[in-house]
């Protein structure tokens, strides 16, 4: 069975095909990954790991809502933009539950 990512770029099939697996990554994270495999490095960034919170571990809160403003999506590789994600999402679920507090405190007709 002939593989169709050999028939090369472009082609039906090929890797540069609409939803090819290079057509998901962005010039940045291609330039990174093939730098790593140069350099016989995990397909990963691990050293930005020593430089303080990871960003799966940072409780939500304003902090983790600088982080993520502040993150070029563009530069991430899937795994960090799966990281990305999901601490958008807690984020998200912190900031709706400031959100049903201020509300439930609005209805009750106590003072703010």
């Amino acid at each position: 069975m002939k593989d169709p990512m050999l028939d090369g770029p472009g082609k039906a099939g090929g890797p540069l095909e609409a939803g090819g697996p290079l057509q998901a990554m962005s010039p940045g994270v291609v330039d990174f990954l093939f730098r790593q495999l140069v350099n016989g490095e995990p397909p990963e960034d691990v050293h930005w790991r020593r430089e303080g919170t990871l960003l799966v571990e940072q409780p939500p809160g304003p902090e983790l809502a600088r982080r993520l403003s502040e993150t070029d999506l563009d530069a991430l590789t899937p795994t960090e933009l799966f990281d990305y994600v999901r601490a958008a999402q807690r984020l998200g679920a912190w900031a709706d539950k400031l959100r049903e507090a201020a509300v439930e405190r609005y209805c009750s007709g106590r003072s703010l």
